[in-house]
């Protein structure tokens, strides 16, 4: 019998519908799995027990007067640390940011809570969202469910690991260059980075994207109807369309034909290790069973255009740190502080054509995938690496080399999905990335669903070590 935790969101709305569960009993064996998981991940922020009951009980009186409030009621959900929930403060990852009360909950919570979910808690991040790891000066270290040597991936490092342990089904984080997909690669998840402006976020920026985070590609499909719908605060949103998200699973007829592209090399960075080229290539042949056309891409991705990227990327938060007291920017993370105060001495000129690497970046990547109806790759160049380290490199002047399949597809502005396809000799989860064209957000996770139809058996999600 499945464990209430582990039911997926779909379940718990029927259970609740015909009254054989309450979102009570729900919420408190999600907490009390929490409890037990949490001494080895820690990966939570604002987990408040109470405060979540007491959500759980509104909703199950609206359950029992048959006046659901919204399509989630009473289903459990995590918000990344970073998306603002009313009254919390946001820290952004950082001991340095003053712990200030939200004044609103930004369009991802809000839309949530409209919806009727009950947020458990918070989930963890890294110092101004600038890692891949779960690495922080404010949260203790997160770790990786599937082996807690290793880390869950970053940004939303707390989301991945949270959906791979079973706080409950739904889980939210944000993306500007990998920030949900590499998480999910790592923690054996799935997410959905969609368009740009696709799920409305404040404040918006450049390639920053909000995203599900979950179990199965059905359990997102279900968080798009409720992320999706529009906010005004907002100001790079898309027009809010009335996708059809409930037609997701078209089965794996949905594959046949289809025109996909295969890209091993991303052309920059760290080179794929063979267990991740493996499996890839394994998904791949499992594609083209189904009847699509799988060919191998050259990659359109060049070292200068990740470099400029990060390039500019310091200078941001180099500025950043710079308009800190000096005894506020010396509690950021030392890996941060290299990072960006490696910028100080870049001139205008250097800035600018760093800058100029952001829109390059998208026409290369539009242009590269225009031949394919969608492209499969890595989603990271290897497994999981070690907690402790801030990035693969452990070298803060070389701290992206591990994002060159998934940060094409935020400045394209592209839907990109992670979805997990195998695992290494030593169990550990191994990301597929499927890339759409701008707006196929639903095509992607169509896509996604007839490859969790195709894909070799799954194995169980990782269980709590067993207190002696």
């Amino acid at each position: 019998m499945t464990a209430l935790h582990d039911l997926p969101a779909h379940e718990l709305l029927a259970a609740y519908r015909q009254r054989t569960l309450s979102p009570v009993e729900v919420t408190q064996d999600v907490l009390a799995h929490m409890q037990r998981w949490e001494p080895h991940i820690q990966a939570t922020y604002l987990l408040r027990p109470e405060h979540a009951l007491a959500q759980a009980r509104q909703s199950e009186a609206r359950w029992l007067r048959g006046e659901p409030q919204g399509l989630l009621d009473g289903v459990p959900v995590t918000i990344k640390e970073n998306i603002a929930t009313q009254g919390d403060p946001t820290p952004l990852g950082t001991a340095a940011v003053p712990l200030v009360p939200a004044a609103a909950d930004a369009p991802p919570a809000a839309r949530l809570r409209d919806a009727g979910a009950v947020m458990v808690a918070k989930t963890t991040m890294p110092d101004y969202g600038m890692l891949s790891s779960g690495l922080s000066s404010f949260h203790p270290l997160s770790r990786n469910p599937w082996d807690t040597t290793k880390g869950p991936g970053g940004s939303s490092a707390g989301g991945g690991a949270a959906a791979a342990a079973g706080y409950g089904p739904l889980h939210i984080g944000t993306d500007i260059g990998g920030s949900l997909r590499l998480p999910a690669s790592w923690c054996g998840i799935f997410s959905l980075k969609p368009s740009l402006g696709r799920i409305p976020i404040d404040p918006p920026y450049t390639g920053r994207a909000a995203g599900p985070m979950t179990r199965t590609v059905q359990d997102a499909a279900l968080m798009m109807q409720v992320l999706s719908q529009p906010d005004a605060r907002d100001s790079m949103s898309l027009p809010y369309q009335p996708i059809a998200w409930d037609s997701y699973d078209q089965g794996v007829q949905r594959l046949r034909g289809l025109r996909m592209g295969l890209l091993l090399d991303a052309g920059c960075g760290l080179p794929v290790e063979d267990e991740v080229r493996s499996a890839v290539e394994h998904a791949a042949r499992l594609f083209e069973q189904a009847g699509a056309q799988v060919t191998l891409m050259q990659p359109f991705m060049t070292q200068a255009m990740l470099d400029g990227m990060d390039h500019f990327w310091r200078m941001r938060s180099h500025m950043d740190l710079q308009a800190l007291p000096d005894a506020q920017r010396a509690k950021v993370l030392p890996y941060i502080r290299a990072w960006a105060e490696s910028a100080a001495g870049m001139t205008g000129t250097q800035v600018f054509q760093a800058s100029q690497q952001f829109h390059l970046t998208r026409v290369a990547t539009v242009k590269a995938c225009s031949t394919f109806d969608y492209v499969i790759s890595p989603v990271a160049p290897m497994p999981a690496f070690a907690a402790e380290l801030p990035s693969p490199t452990n070298d803060p002047l070389r701290p992206l080399e591990h994002i060159g399949f998934t940060v094409p597809y935020n400045m394209s502005e592209q839907p990109a999905a992670s979805v997990n396809c195998g695992y290494t000799a030593s169990g550990l989860p191994i990301g597929l990335q499927i890339a759409g064209a701008r707006f196929d957000d639903l095509g992607v996770l169509q896509v996604a669903r007839a490859f969790e139809l195709i894909r070799d058996p799954q194995r169980p999600w990782p269980q709590p070590p067993v207190l002696d």
